[in-house]
Formats: C-alpha cells, sequence, structure tokens
C-alpha cells in the first residue's frame, strides 16, 4: 500500500465554526454526535446488536440541497474518529457540490473523481492522512463535466468495493448527493449497510422527506436527522429504521 499524505487540520478553526473537536468532548455539538454515532457504530461493529452487513458502509444525504448534510458528515466522521478503537475514512461523494475540504479548512486535491478517471492511481496516492490520529478523508477530487455518470459508473461500484474490503476494520462515511436532486446518490445507496438522512428542521415538508425515504427503503438500517432544530425541537431530534421497517 502507498503511503498517503499527510494534511493537517486546524483544530482551533473546528471549534470557531462550532464542529466537534477533541479539545471541548462535553461541548453541546459533541454530546448532540455521540447520540447519533453511537448506533451507526454497533450496526457496523455488531456490538450489543447483531452486525448489519456492510454496516461499516454509512451514507450521510438528504432529501434536498442546503440541508446541512455536509456539516453533519464531517461533525459525525470527527465523533467517531474520537472513540478509542475506529477509525473512519470520510470520502466527500458530493463531487457536483463538493463541501467536505473547506469544512475541514483544507485546499482542494485529487481525490474520488481521479481515481475514476485514472486507472493507474491507486487509493493510497490520494487518500489524506490527517492530524486527527483515526481520522483519514478521501477528497471529492479534480472538478468533471461527468461527474455525476462517473459517481453512478461501474468504476464507482468496485471503488466501494475496494473500499469496503481493503478497511474492513474503518468506518466508511459517504457525503453524497441530496437524494431527490439526483439519482447517483441511489446507486450509492443500494451498496451500503447504513443511511443518514439529514432533515432541515421548519423547512423540509413531511412528504418531501417520505419521498426520500422512499428511494432509500431498500437499505437494511436508515436513520433521519433533524438539524437546524430549535430547543424546544430536540424532543423528536432523530429517527431510526431498521430492518423491519419499524420507525423507533
Amino acid at each position: 500500500k502507498k503511503q498517503s499524505r499527510s494534511v493537517t487540520i486546524d483544530i482551533a478553526k473546528l471549534r470557531e465554526a462550532g464542529m466537534v473537536t477533541p479539545d471541548s468532548p462535553n461541548s453541546k455539538t459533541a454530546g448532540e454526535f455521540r447520540v447519533i454515532k453511537r448506533p451507526l457504530i454497533a450496526n457496523a461493529q455488531g456490538t450489543g446488536v447483531p452486525a448489519v452487513r456492510r454496516g461499516n458502509l454509512i451514507m450521510v444525504t438528504s432529501s434536498l440541497a442546503n440541508e446541512g448534510k455536509s456539516y453533519v458528515a464531517v461533525n459525525l466522521a470527527l465523533s467517531i474518529a474520537f472513540e478509542i478503537d475506529t477509525t473512519v475514512l470520510l470520502v466527500d461523494g458530493d463531487v457536483i457540490a463538493p463541501a467536505v475540504m473547506q469544512k475541514l479548512g483544507l485546499g482542494e486535491s485529487k481525490g474520488l473523481i481521479d481515481l475514476l478517471t485514472t486507472p493507474s492511481l491507486d487509493v493510497g496516492d490520494v487518500l489524506l492522512k490527517t492530524n486527527i490520529e483515526r481520522l483519514s478523508v478521501l477528497p471529492a477530487g479534480t472538478p468533471h463535466d461527468r461527474a455525476s455518470e462517473l459517481l453512478a459508473s461501474a468504476g464507482m461500484v468496485r471503488l466501494i468495493e475496494e473500499l469496503a474490503t481493503r478497511y474492513p476494520d474503518r468506518i466508511i462515511l459517504f457525503d453524497s448527493p441530496p437524494l431527490l436532486a439526483t439519482t447517483e446518490s441511489r446507486d450509492i445507496a443500494a451498496h451500503m449497510g447504513q443511511i443518514v438522512v439529514v432533515v432541515e428542521a421548519d423547512r423540509t415538508v413531511r412528504s418531501t422527506v417520505e419521498d426520500a425515504l422512499a428511494k432509500v427503503e431498500s437499505c437494511p438500517v436508515v436513520m433521519t436527522v433533524l438539524n437546524k432544530a430549535v430547543e424546544s425541537e430536540l424532543g423528536s431530534y432523530y429517527g431510526y429504521r431498521s430492518g423491519n421497517g419499524k420507525t423507533e
């Protein structure tokens, strides 16, 4: 395996942006993401519950654009990386509107699109190892006018398989395009073990969320996370659907 390039995330800037950071384990945001990550990790690792098939492959998406899915994906990855014995690979799969690198304060570099367009490239050539010990990042990569088609290609399926088998002990988190804006995320969803659908409070209507959830109903586990909620709404903070289709 090739040595991944190392990059440095500015922890202070993350904290200023209201993100989960290793030096603020008791912040409100850290507590919220602790609640969200626990069942995901349990399903991936089979701790206390039967392991979900491909449970280490987790897609973070939303019904529509601008609901905050990239914010949730980055914070969730950071939160999981702070576990003692869990490593995480954050993949920016939203190749049309990538936001992961910007949210982490990192410059753009080669990544997912380059792996799909350049057969000679190895995952290790573009994977970024961060100064957060258990967090690696795979950027969206070089902009491409056929990015959507590449995301829906057989090459993408092969890449997902490679990541799943190459890093079986690692949680792989995909920040994916919105479910109702494009069809690509539905193609990716077919290969995931768990899906987190981010819902913007007071904006996204129930019928829209139901339409989005119908696109991923074949996935064993689908969780919904309410984002941008005011305090009084936190009782309905997030929902969780297991393979039997029931929402808890």
